[in-house]
């Protein structure tokens, strides 16, 4: 039996046996990298061709990458600089605007104090004629309650006057409003100055020998509407009125 396995193993009908020499790998990569190389460049090779026959060319495209960047550059620096003049612009306006608002206030108060003057100049041409008619020893004349620009105030303008029999006679006393208006559909009273405000009272006080022109401002709730202002002067030391006077809302 034993015979038989040797016979097998050394005989014409045993198996080939192949001897090959021993390659190192680094040998082997060494053989294999140039080959793995130049399949990538002829890959490569084929693919940039294949898009410069579609129409793309790899450094035109490049190239104008590059300019549009430079393009986006030169559009973020000029964005910038047009923000940059906008907002010096528009804060120029906004002084602008500031100062002409400034100058139409003005330009108002001017216009409103020159109908004033007006109004004087012509009040005191007429003066003889309005005392000569007059037989009290006071009068009021041209009387007017005018709406604030603030809601709830208004101002009241009059002019007291003495005969010319008092002319060089001092009189001192107070002004008193009694203001007829109506509140939430009820009539309402209000009187000014209020006496707990002593600094009011002492504002109503009159004291003058030819005339005084009186302007008077006094504040109530926006809600109520006036129907009419009673103007009354007292004498001091007088608890009667000396003159009386109605005028509604200008």
């Amino acid at each position: 039996m034993r015979f038989r396995k040797f016979e097998r193993r050394f005989s014409i009908s045993a198996q080939r046996l192949s001897v090959r020499p021993h390659i190192p790998w680094y040998v082997r990569w060494a053989i294999a990298i140039p080959f793995i190389l130049a399949l990538g460049w002829v890959v490569w090779w084929a693919y940039d061709s294949g898009l410069e026959l579609a129409g793309f060319h790899r450094g035109q495209a490049v190239r104008e990458l590059e300019d549009l960047r430079e393009k986006v550059v030169t559009l973020q620096e000029d964005n910038a600089k047009l923000s940059s003049q906008a907002a010096s612009f528009e804060r120029h306006a906004q002084m602008e605007h500031a100062a002409n608002q400034e100058i139409i206030n003005q330009i108002k108060v001017l216009n409103d104090e020159n109908v004033r003057l007006k109004e004087n100049v012509a009040f005191f041409q007429n003066l003889p004629l309005a005392q000569g008619e007059s037989d009290s020893d006071l009068s009021i004349l041209r009387l007017k309650v005018e709406r604030d620009s603030l809601p709830g105030e208004y101002y009241c303008r009059l002019i007291l006057v003495q005969s010319v029999k008092q002319r060089g006679k001092a009189f001192q006393g107070n002004m008193q409003l009694i203001v007829n208006a109506v509140k939430d559909g009820k009539k309402v009273v209000l009187q000014f100055p209020l006496e707990n405000d002593s600094q009011e009272l002492a504002a109503y006080q009159l004291n003058f020998k030819y005339y005084q022109v009186v302007d008077r401002a006094f504040k109530m709730s926006p809600d109520i509407t006036i129907e009419n202002v009673q103007v009354r002067v007292f004498e001091r030391g007088v608890r009667e009125p000396k003159v009386v006077q109605s005028v509604g809302l200008s």
